[in-house]
């Protein structure tokens, strides 16, 4: 079965920036160890690899990475990310010193106290958000204060659900839309407890479900319990995963990929 999901070869081709994004469907649908992984990709592909805690790396064909939950390292690379996300849950989740050479650096809140709002349209990638609110250490609600973001490349819907501290509303999830793929914290208790979190998932009934944040088998296996009536799962050696339109399964699966940073030169 993981041969329709993971096919890895060394690279061969030049990336290059000028690409044209593949049409998606994210909105039609609002109202309803150490190896050196190479991802050889045809054009309406995209691989996603699953580097630490909260932080996958999406790579397209055109040479586009992007990071989600960015805490400043993801491994051994040789140069750093076109654009990284980041949300306030935790330190773990950004970083405050960035990456001077990072072009796009998106946060999931505004520091200045308001909204934070991200349409980032790259050609091959498009990158967009929708704010949650989440708990604050000393006080209530922090109103807008993580952010669920969308990458659009591939003809695919790409959500990372970062911090998330509560289910989404009936208006957020219009403004999400269709998600193919979504990456959730399955934590069960510093974000949000699994029976809700397994809720929301299935409202968003998307194709692929990638945990992320959890801690250990405990926490992952009592997520996995409650995703299993509805959704198949498959556990993964490695941490890169290549999807396309035509790859995706055709039950809802969660995948299960163990976290390893990069290491792209010694």
């Amino acid at each position: 079965m993981l041969r329709y999901f993971l096919v890895l070869f060394a690279m061969t081709a030049t990336p290059t920036l000028a690409q044209t994004r593949m049409p998606s469907h994210c909105l039609a649908f609002a109202d309803a160890g150490p190896q050196i992984h190479y991802a050889s990709l045809k054009k309406d592909e995209v691989a996603i690899t699953y580097a630490d805690h909260s932080m996958y790396v999406i790579d397209t064909v055109g040479g586009l990475r992007a990071v989600t939950d960015y805490n400043g390292y993801i491994g051994k690379v040789d140069k750093a990310p076109d654009i990284v996300t980041m949300n306030r849950g935790h330190s773990s989740h950004y970083t405050d010193y960035p990456d001077p050479s990072i072009p796009h650096i998106l946060r999931g809140w505004d520091p200045k106290g308001g909204v934070a709002e991200h349409e980032l349209d790259l050609g091959e990638m498009l990158i967009r958000n929708v704010t949650t609110d989440i708990r604050g250490v000393f006080t209530g609600q922090i109103p807008d204060g993580n952010s669920i973001f969308i990458f659009e490349v591939a003809g695919l819907c790409i959500g990372h659900l970062g911090h998330l501290h509560h289910e989404p509303s009936d208006e957020q999830f219009a403004r999400i839309g269709r998600l193919d793929v979504v990456m959730a914290a399955v934590d069960g208790g510093m974000t949000l407890d699994h029976p809700t979190m397994v809720k929301t998932l299935k409202r968003f009934r998307s194709s692929v479900v990638l945990p992320m944040h959890w801690f250990g088998e405990t926490t992952l296996g009592a997520f996995l319990a409650g995703m299993r009536d509805e959704f198949d799962v498959v556990r993964m050696e490695d941490s890169t995963l290549i999807l396309s339109q035509d790859r995706l399964p055709a039950r809802p699966t969660v995948i299960v990929m163990p976290p390893q940073f990069y290491t792209e030169y010694e």
